[in-house]
C-alpha cells in the first residue's frame, strides 16, 4: 500500500494533512456502518504488524535512546501495544451493542422507548510522546479502531528511528485512508493540532497541552489529554520497607524513570528515613550491579533532557542539599560515550522551592520528604496540583481509605506503582493538570464513540394528552400541577 503520510516540505505540512483528513473522512462516510468484522480486521492487522516488526522496533527504540533494553521495549512497548488490541478484539461486539434507557413516566406506560447507540466519531488524531513511542501510539489506536474510526498519528520528533519503523509498518498493513502517520518536528505537530479532527488525543507535557488545547478549540475539536504531574508515594509505618522499596525503585529505574506514572517523590515516616535510603540503595544494587556499562539500564533520551535533570541536581547541590547517587560499581558518569545515563539519585528533605519539587521529574531522581502524622501526607498532596497517580504502601486500612477518599488523582495503586496502567478494564487518565478524559478498555471505546440518544415516540397524541398542544387548557394545567409538586 502507498501512503502520503510523510510531509518533507514543512510549508505544505498542514495542507497535506488536511487533504489526508478529508480523504479519510470521505472514505469513512462512504463505508457507512462500520461492521464488527471490519473493526476486528483492522485490529488484527495491527497485531500482525507489531509481531512482525517487533525486533526492528526494539532496535529503533534502542537507537533513539542510545541505550534501552530490548526486554523493556518488548514488554512495555510491543507487548503493551498488543494487549489492548487483543482486549478490544475480544470485547468490541459487546461494546458496540446499544443500551436501553428508562423512559420518563407516563410515556413509558404509553409505549415510548429510549436507547443509546454508539457511533464512530469519524477521524481521530493521536499525538504520541517519546518515552514509550510504540505503545503510546497503539494503546489509543486500539480504542479508536475498535470504535470504528479512521486515525491520523503524529509521533514524537525525539524518536525518529522508531517513527520511521512505525511509518513503514503502518503503510505495510493499512490503507492511508484507514490509518496514516505524519513525521516531523514541532511545526508539523502544531499543524496537526490545528486540524478539524473529530477527536484529538494528546499524551505529553502539561505545558504543551495548553497549546494543543488552544489550537483544538479553534475548530471545537474535543480533546483527551494524558499528561503527568508529581505522583506521590506514601509509605506507611505499617509497610514492609524492603518489599515496598523493591517495587518503588523498579518503577523509578524502569526506562530511567521516564514514565508519566513514575514515582515522583516519597513521603516517609521521619524515623524510617535512613532505613528507606539504605533499602533503596540495596535493591537498586541488586537490580543493577553496574549502570554505565550495563545495556539493561536505560539512558536519558537526549542531551536536552539530560541537561534538564543534571540541572536539577546542580541546583540542589548549590543550595547545600545532600544528594545520594546510587552507583554500585562506582562508575564515572562524566566519561560517557554516546549515552546520557544518570544514576538513580535520592534527594532527602529538599526545600520546597527546588525545581525537583516544583516540576515533573521524568527521570531517575527521587526526592524524599518525611512526616510525623499520617494526616500530614494528605495535606501535602492536596496543597499541590492533582497528580496522574498516587501510591500507598502499607497495611493500615484507615490510612488507605483516607488517601483514596481525601486526595484526588488520575489513578491509584496500593502496594505497588505504575501497575494499574496495565489493567485493560481500568480507565487510564488524569484529572485537572494531570489530564482530561480517559481511555483503555470500554472507556477508550466510548471516548472515541458518539453515544447517540434515540427516543421512539408512542402512537398516542402525546402533545394533546400532555397539554403541550395549543390552545392550552385543563390538560395543560393538570400537567403543570404534576410537574411542579414535590
Amino acid at each position: 500500500m502507498t501512503s502520503v503520510a510523510t510531509a518533507p516540505d514543512l510549508n505544505n505540512a498542514e495542507s497535506n494533512m488536511l487533504a489526508m483528513l478529508e480523504a479519510q473522512r470521505a472514505d469513512f462516510l462512504q463505508e457507512g456502518v462500520v461492521s464488527a468484522a471490519a473493526r476486528i480486521d483492522r485490529l488484527d492487522r495491527g497485531i500482525d504488524a507489531l509481531l512482525r516488526y517487533a525486533d526492528k522496533l526494539a532496535e529503533a527504540v534502542h537507537t533513539d535512546f542510545s541505550c534501552r533494553p530490548r526486554e523493556i521495549t518488548l514488554l512495555t512497548d510491543i507487548g503493551a501495544s498488543i494487549a489492548p488490541m487483543k482486549h478490544a478484539k475480544k470485547h468490541l461486539r459487546k461494546w458496540m451493542k446499544g443500551a436501553k434507557r428508562p423512559t420518563a413516566f407516563p410515556l413509558n406506560l404509553l409505549g415510548g422507548r429510549s436507547r443509546i447507540e454508539y457511533q464512530p466519531l469519524g477521524v481521530v488524531g493521536i499525538i504520541a510522546p517519546w518515552n514509550f513511542p510504540v505503545s503510546m501510539v497503539f494503546a489509543p489506536l486500539s480504542g479508536a479502531l475498535a470504535a470504528g474510526n479512521r486515525v491520523m498519528i503524529k509521533p514524537s520528533e525525539f524518536t525518529p528511528a522508531t517513527s520511521g519503523v512505525l511509518d513503514a509498518m503502518i503503510r505495510d498493513v493499512y490503507d492511508p485512508k484507514e490509518v496514516v502517520l505524519f513525521t516531523g518536528g514541532p511545526e508539523v505537530g502544531q499543524a496537526f493540532s490545528n486540524l478539524p479532527l473529530d477527536h484529538l488525543l494528546f499524551t505529553g507535557a502539561t505545558s504543551v497541552a495548553r497549546h494543543i488545547m488552544a489550537a483544538a478549540a479553534r475548530n471545537l475539536v474535543p480533546v483527551t489529554l494524558e499528561l503527568g504531574g508529581k505522583s506521590p508515594v506514601v509509605i506507611s509505618r505499617t509497610a514492609d520497607i524492603e518489599k515496598s522499596l523493591g517495587r518503588i525503585m523498579l518503577g523509578k529505574t524502569m526506562n530511567a524513570g521516564q514514565i508519566c506514572l513514575a514515582p515522583d517523590y516519597l513521603l516517609v515516616p521521619e524515623e524510617r528515613l535512613h532505613d528507606v535510603i539504605a533499602t533503596a540503595q540495596k535493591v537498586v544494587a541488586k537490580m543493577y550491579p553496574k549502570l554505565l556499562d550495563n545495556a539493561q539500564y536505560t539512558s536519558v533520551v537526549n542531551e536536552r533532557h539530560y541537561q534538564r535533570l543534571t540541572g536539577y541536581l546542580a541546583e540542589a547541590e548549590e543550595r547545600g542539599v545532600k544528594t545520594i547517587a546510587i552507583n554500585p560499581a562506582g562508575e564515572d558518569f562524566s566519561q560517557q560515550q554516546g549515552t546520557y545515563k544518570i544514576p538513580p539519585t535520592l534527594v532527602p528533605e529538599p526545600p520546597e522551592d527546588l525545581k525537583l519539587l516544583q516540576e515533573e521529574i521524568f527521570g531517575p531522581l527521587l526526592p524524599i520528604r518525611t512526616y510525623r502524622e499520617f494526616s500530614e501526607t494528605i495535606d501535602y498532596i492536596n496543597a499541590r496540583p492533582r497528580p496522574l497517580a498516587a501510591y500507598y504502601f502499607g497495611e493500615d486500612a484507615a490510612e488507605q481509605t483516607m488517601l483514596e477518599t481525601r486526595t484526588t488523582s488520575g489513578g491509584m495503586c496500593i502496594n505497588d506503582v505504575v501497575m494499574h496502567v496495565g489493567q485493560e478494564d481500568l480507565p487510564f487518565g488524569g484529572v485537572g493538570p494531570s489530564g482530561m478524559g480517559s481511555y483503555h478498555g470500554i472507556e477508550g471505546f466510548r471516548t472515541f464513540s458518539h453515544a447517540k440518544s434515540i427516543y421512539r415516540q408512542t402512537r398516542i397524541d402525546v402533545g394533546k394528552l400532555s397539554g403541550l398542544l395549543p390552545p392550552y387548557g385543563k390538560a395543560t394545567e393538570k400537567s403543570i400541577r404534576m410537574q411542579l409538586k414535590k
